[in-house]
């Protein structure tokens, strides 16, 4: 699978994607991925995040882009912009559980989703994106090649799926 073959676009109201999207979570979270979930991910619990996820867009509280192979129509990665966060700062938005499945790695898709988060935030008038992540993983070294400023460590906010602390990295991009 080469990137050419994968297509990003904002999902709708499509409730039909949240076990594709369960797929790829779970997948991540099996890879060792620290994003919010324990090893192992039952897959009721993947749903019904999904499920919220996407009745959260629904709701105008975020974006969530998908990236599916053209062929296929397979989900192999998402990333999300969310928008629900305190009234002071309508001017930023988070980016969140930016995940590409195992297959599709190291083919440019990770930066593709940035890219597309970042445009799709830019659309809605957004001036500001912020993140976190694991610190030393490659993800991070993707924001800071993608022009993301690193702007601090926290050491042992979380733990990885299969047990083990790990850092996070903060970044922010201004969206100019």
């Amino acid at each position: 699978m080469d990137i050419a073959d994968i297509r990003i676009r904002i999902a709708g109201n499509e409730p039909q994607l949240a076990p594709a999207l369960a797929d790829v979570l779970i997948d991540c979270v099996n890879g060792g991925a620290s994003v919010s979930f324990m090893w192992p991910l039952p897959r009721p619990k993947a749903l019904k995040f999904w499920q919220n996820v996407i009745d959260c867009a629904r709701r105008n509280e975020r974006i969530l882009l998908v990236a599916e192979e053209i062929a296929s129509g397979a989900i192999v990665g998402t990333v999300q912009v969310v928008f629900a966060i305190p009234e002071n700062q309508p001017h930023r938005a988070d980016v969140a559980k930016m995940l590409v499945h195992r297959r599709a790695r190291r083919r440019g898709l990770g930066a593709a989703l940035i890219q597309a988060a970042e445009a799709a935030a830019r659309a809605a008038g957004k001036k500001l994106l912020v993140l976190d992540t694991v610190t030393g993983g490659d993800a991070e070294r993707l924001y800071a090649r993608l022009g993301w400023q690193r702007c601090g460590e926290i050491p042992g906010y979380a733990l990885f799926p299969q047990g083990g602390i790990c850092s996070t990295t903060y970044f922010f991009k201004p969206l100019i």
